[in-house]
């Protein structure tokens, strides 16, 4: 079937469809089969892209019978502030809509409105158009199937540097795939207008941009995709009915497409990686084919460099619930779990990375400049799962299981991990008569650590070898990677005790790890406080000792105290909150650090202190990180970071305050204030009435549902009535 693909480029190439906040849109569709009373299931998936996530495209049927809706799944893909200077931001969903056609003919669907964003070729009224021809094709037997279309939302290339994209038009029939500029008005198109100083490829789908001024609008693309049979072929339909299909020009399965490009003012350099990113290894090459099985995680790694830039995002297109992450080794993660829905499937994958760079603009303002790297789309043949396999996380290890008939006779004797030289690491001392089973510890086996903003990700995997000591293989027979994924942040709400036993959360596809808070009398902490004597008490004034402790058996991983504050009420978001820890730096005046033991403990104390007001209780919240050791990029590695930079300069972002807004919650204590009457050699001179509880308390031994995990730690303080108090 054939496509029209709308651009849109100012010269500062810019994205897809607009109406006034649209900037563009395309659709495929695939066949999903035959119903038992001969009616014919097919999904259409459109991405549209406006300056909202909230807006969406509405199709029509513009010819033929185009069934009925089954249903319909909307999803944002990716968003971004990077946007044209009309507009705030740009936002790309996805909607897949399910149909029941009650025939296998040709129909066609249409989505048109106005308007554009303000483009410099004047288009207004936008047009997207799609033939769905589900007919039987007598070469491959199948069903017609749809081209792999896919092109950026938002595209922008500097004045000076001529550019090259290449749009993914491949052909699950093999068919030819060409592009072209609509020229039937109002079907094809809305303006019909194809912007000057591009020019557009038709039969390899090429778009070159040569020379264009800069400015903040966009030049808009309405783009048809068709696809012709390189050889003659006829298409049958349920109804006996064919129709011969010829080799170019006459058979085109077309689809309509539209993208914005924006020019921006000139760069310094035109040289990929001085100012404009460049793409390193081991982002995939433009074109490669990935497979993609149902229900397991694909993960796509994309690294750029700009010696003269600040590398700052990824941009992307691709199916719903798709994601993006970065690592502290400088790459993005796109990753993505396709479902049983989605088995059968091609799905394109599109993008690209940005830098961002200070430009003054006079003696006294400047702006951000943004450039994009040359953009980059692969394919995703989504299959059934040919291996069966579970894996557990555990605090130490990861244990998987594989079930022996999914392996094709291949049996633990031919089979090893990454690293098999331990004996600990061999295959067989687990396996049984059903499952291969490999119980692997985070810290050996050849396991890898790998850290992002959110996780810290343990791999390894299971290769096929002819005997299980060989050190290299020229076979490829069989690769089973798989990894256990640790959340730095999670969240737990407890109710109170005076000392509460362990508690474990643990949440599917996490592993966990165990930390012990711990009160102390001393500065020497070699003993802790027993539970039985709490509720604990303190004077105003008086220290207190406390130590956050990892339990763990892994070499590899360090503790780090983001953040400690104190707030009146039991809700880690009330304003204002005192600070005593901020971006791992004391700015209470009375906490002191010790030396702790080992790098997986911290200990320090604080002077006792009340709110001023009629407040009867103080929450300490604190915030724990756990990293991989040794990693110069970590928070961990980082230290202290001094709270007056901005945001830019601060090492957590946008996402990870997100997550810190939900971490666990675990409750301890309580401590109390001692009463004046209870102060040794107290001079009453100036007593006062106190509903405050000086600090927070407890011993507590927890398990968060993570292993690189802020967890956050709360002691709770009950109520004292009126009694006057000692200041000292």
């Amino acid at each position: 079937m054939a496509s029209t693909l709308v651009l849109l480029v100012p010269v500062l190439l810019v994205s897809l469809v607009t109406a006034s906040h649209h900037f563009g849109g395309t659709a495929t569709f695939t066949y999903r089969g035959q119903n038992p009373d001969g009616s014919h299931r097919v999904d259409i998936r459109n991405r549209e892209t406006f300056d909202g996530c909230n807006s969406f495209l509405d199709w029509d049927c513009y010819r033929g019978d185009c069934g009925v809706t089954n249903s319909t799944r909307r999803g944002v893909v990716d968003e971004s502030v990077n946007s044209p200077e009309t507009t705030f931001q740009w936002c790309e969903t996805e909607t897949v809509v399910r149909k029941t056609v009650q025939t296998d003919k040709p129909f066609q669907e249409r989505a048109a409105s106005c308007c554009w964003m303000a483009t410099r070729n004047m288009l207004r009224d936008w047009r997207l158009l799609t033939l769905v021809d589900l007919g039987t094709r007598s070469d491959t037997r199948k069903p017609n199937r749809s081209p792999d279309i896919a092109i950026l939302p938002f595209l922008r290339v500097p004045e000076n540097c001529p550019r090259t994209y290449n749009l993914i038009s491949s052909d699950p029939d093999d068919d030819q795939v060409r592009c072209r500029h609509g020229t039937l008005r109002d079907k094809e198109c809305g303006g019909c207008n194809p912007p000057s100083g591009f020019h557009l490829d038709q039969d390899s789908c090429t778009l070159h941009y040569y020379n264009a001024s800069a400015s903040p609008s966009v030049f808009g693309f309405e783009l048809v995709v068709e696809d012709f049979p390189r050889r003659s072929i006829t298409l049958t339909y349920s109804d006996g009915s064919q129709f011969n299909k010829a080799p170019l020009p006459r058979f085109r399965r077309r689809r309509d497409n539209s993208q914005q490009t924006g020019v921006d003012p000139p760069a310094p350099s035109c040289q990929y990686g001085d100012f404009l990113p460049k793409l390193v290894d081991p982002t995939p090459q433009n074109g490669a084919r990935l497979s993609g099985e149902v229900n397991k995680e694909l993960e796509i790694k994309v690294k750029a460099y700009a010696s003269k830039a600040k590398i700052q995002n990824v941009i992307l297109s691709g199916p719903q619930n798709i994601s993006k992450h970065k690592n502290t080794q400088g790459e993005f993660v796109i990753r993505w779990t396709p479902t049983a829905d989605d088995e059968g499937s091609y799905h394109p994958i599109c993008f690209v990375v940005e830098a961002v760079k200070m430009s003054a603009v006079n003696t006294t303002n400047s702006s951000v400049r943004v450039y994009q790297s040359e953009m980059r789309c692969i394919v995703v043949n989504v299959r059934s799962r040919d291996v069966e396999s579970h894996v557990v996380c555990r605090e130490s290890t990861m244990t998987v299981h594989i079930v022996k008939s999914t392996l094709h006779g291949l049996t633990e004797d031919h089979l090893k991990l990454s690293d098999s030289t331990n004996t600990a690491c061999s295959l067989k001392t687990h396996s049984n008569s059903t499952h291969v089973i490999a119980v692997v510890p985070l810290n050996a086996c050849g396991t890898q650590i790998e850290e992002d903003d959110e996780f810290l990700t343990f791999k390894n995997e299971i290769t096929s070898v002819d005997k299980s000591t060989d050190l290299i293989t020229r076979k490829h027979q069989l690769e089973v990677n798989f990894c256990c994924q640790y959340p730095k942040r999670g969240n737990v709400t407890l109710s109170f005790k005076a000392h509460r036993e362990n508690v474990t959360v643990w949440e599917k596809g996490y592993g966990t790890f165990t930390y012990n808070f711990e009160f102390y009398p001393d500065n020497l902490f070699q003993q802790s406080i027993n539970a039985d004597l709490y509720p604990l008490e303190y004077y105003l004034q008086s220290r207190i000792y406390m130590q956050i402790e990892a339990k763990s058996s892994l070499n590899n991983t360090e503790l780090f105290i983001d953040s400690c504050s104190a707030a009146p009420f039991d809700n880690p978001n009330y304003q204002p909150t005192y600070p005593i820890i901020e971006n791992g730096c004391k700015v209470d005046p009375t906490v002191e650090i010790y030396t702790p033991d080992h790098n997986k403990q911290f200990r320090f104390s604080m002077k006792a202190f009340k709110f001023i007001g009629l407040y009867d209780q103080v929450y300490v919240t604190c915030s724990v990180l756990m990293c991989e050791a040794g990693n110069p990029n970590t928070r961990a590695s980082q230290g202290c970071i001094n709270s007056t930079w901005t945001s830019g300069h601060h090492h957590i972002g946008k996402r990870e305050t997100v997550i810190q807004s939900t971490n666990h919650f675990i409750s301890q204590g309580p401590l109390r204030l001692r009463r004046s009457v209870e102060t040794p050699a107290a001079s009453v001179t100036n007593p006062g009435l106190n509903l405050n509880l000086v600090f927070i308390a407890g011993c507590l031994l927890a398990v968060i549902g993570m292993i690189c995990g802020v967890v956050t730690y709360k002691v709770k303080m009950s109520k004292v009535n009126y009694k006057p108090l000692l200041e000292s």
